[in-house]
């Protein structure tokens, strides 16, 4: 694939740096570089706030299948050249992008047309957040063992949700939730499922518990439902387990290279910092108090050169599944999604062990933020390098763990008998 970029890419370029120049100013302004991984919990307001403003510009849903829904669609390179605009202005993170990089194409592939009309705009808009029900205790990264049920109430043909869902990123703030739910009793495994959309305000009904992690945040989640009603199917009902791998085979579209972009500036801040432990350990050397820094350890110097070179090949990697069929959305290749998960995984839970490697001992001894103070919330304290290295810890483990995804290429790439159940 020639993923090189041309006149129209270089002119869309200009056009995007000087949207977001104009319009990342005021609160949008003071909001830039807030939201990354395990700082969700900052700004969520204005943050929201700017998904409206990126709505109005016609940024959101740039690579739906679909259009006339306020979205302007561009081509691969040109949603890479906003990701990498995006990225270099450290423009505030996004709260929608469940809804738009996971449920919008869903509903383009597997939607009825008065489903994509009812939930596209709000969308598109930045209106309308949504969530993503899948993992339950006990059915975590084998989505097939999930409990939770759904009965369709033959009075009004809705169906009433009953059971618990875990690891909820963002349903704190989410106006939607797309659940898995068993609507046929007795099925089991894959049988008998159904891809449900369910309203989050619905009290007494839908109850989020926030999930405390060791970074102090809680962008995960615990959700409860107790008879909520699900206002809408994808598909048909029994059929949910085809919507939902449907739907995560969608994860390794140019969402993949916006990720890796983050990655990048994450790599370049833990690069400056080694750069400047080695010269504090330079000075401290001339000055007769001797000792070394990660800035002189040729180990650490190696890892650092290795990290670059692998978000290289991930990179490399992305495009040529992407270029494969010329398709965001082709599931043909099983295994393409899991082999992305096991290799930005572990490249990111590795990042996240330099960080405060290269710090040395000051980034092990807590918080070190300057406004932070004893009996203030510990997450305050935590600097960037700290939140990463607390974040990544999970990194091989949700959005399916590593065994899960290995599992996943045994038996349905390499044709290897199933794990025994």
């Amino acid at each position: 694939m020639d993923f090189s970029f041309g006149a129209e890419d270089e002119e869309l370029r200009g056009r995007a740096r000087a949207w977001l120049a104009e319009h990342l100013v005021g609160p949008y302004a003071q909001a830039v570089g807030l939201g990354g991984p395990g700082s969700e919990h900052e700004g969520v307001d204005v943050r929201r706030a700017w998904e409206r403003e990126l709505g109005r510009g016609g940024w959101i849903g740039q690579g739906w299948e679909a259009d006339g829904y306020g979205n302007r669609r561009l081509s691969l390179t040109g949603q890479v050249v906003w990701a990498e605009e995006y990225a270099a202005l450290r423009a505030p993170g996004r709260v929608g992008h469940i809804g738009e990089n996971l449920l919008a194409p869903t509903l383009i592939a597997y939607g009825s047309q008065e489903q994509r009309d009812r939930f596209l705009p709000g969308i598109a808009r930045g209106e309308e957040l949504w969530c993503q029900g899948y993992s339950e205790p006990g059915a975590g990264s084998d989505l097939a063992s999930i409990r939770t049920a759904a009965v369709r109430d033959p009075a009004d043909g809705l169906y009433r949700v009953t059971g618990q869902k875990i690891w909820t990123s963002l349903a704190q703030d989410a106006d939607w939730c797309f659940v898995l739910a068993r609507t046929e009793p007795g099925s089991r495994r894959h049988r008998g499922l159904t891809f449900l959309l369910v309203r989050m305000d619905q009290p007494g009904r839908v109850e989020v518990r926030p999930i405390r992690q060791m970074s102090g945040t809680s962008e995960f989640n615990e959700v409860f439902f107790d008879g909520a009603v699900a206002a809408e199917a994808v598909g048909a009902e029994g059929e949910g387990w085809t919507v939902a791998m449907g739907l995560l085979a969608l994860e390794r579209g140019v969402s993949t290279l916006v990720q890796q972009i983050g990655f990048a500036a994450e790599l370049e801040r833990v690069l400056a910092s080694y750069a400047a432990s080695g010269a504090a350990s330079y000075a401290a050397s001339y000055a007769g108090s001797g000792g070394a820094s990660g800035g002189d350890d040729p180990v650490v110097r190696e890892r650092l050169v290795r990290q670059w070179a692998e978000l290289r090949t991930m990179r490399w990697n992305a495009l040529r599944t992407l270029g494969s069929t010329g398709s965001t959305s082709d599931a043909a290749d099983a295994g393409a999604p899991s082999v992305a998960k096991l290799l930005w995984g572990g490249w990111h839970k590795r990042l996240g062990e330099l960080a405060v490697e290269v710090r040395g001992a000051a980034a092990s001894a807590g918080p070190t933020a300057t406004a932070w103070a004893p009996g203030l919330p510990y997450e305050l304290g935590l600097d960037e390098e700290q939140r990463l290295f607390l974040f990544t810890r999970a990194d091989t483990i949700y959005g399916g763990s590593d065994e899960i995804q290995r599992n996943i290429i045994a038996e349905r790439v390499l044709g290897l008998p199933k794990e025994s159940r």
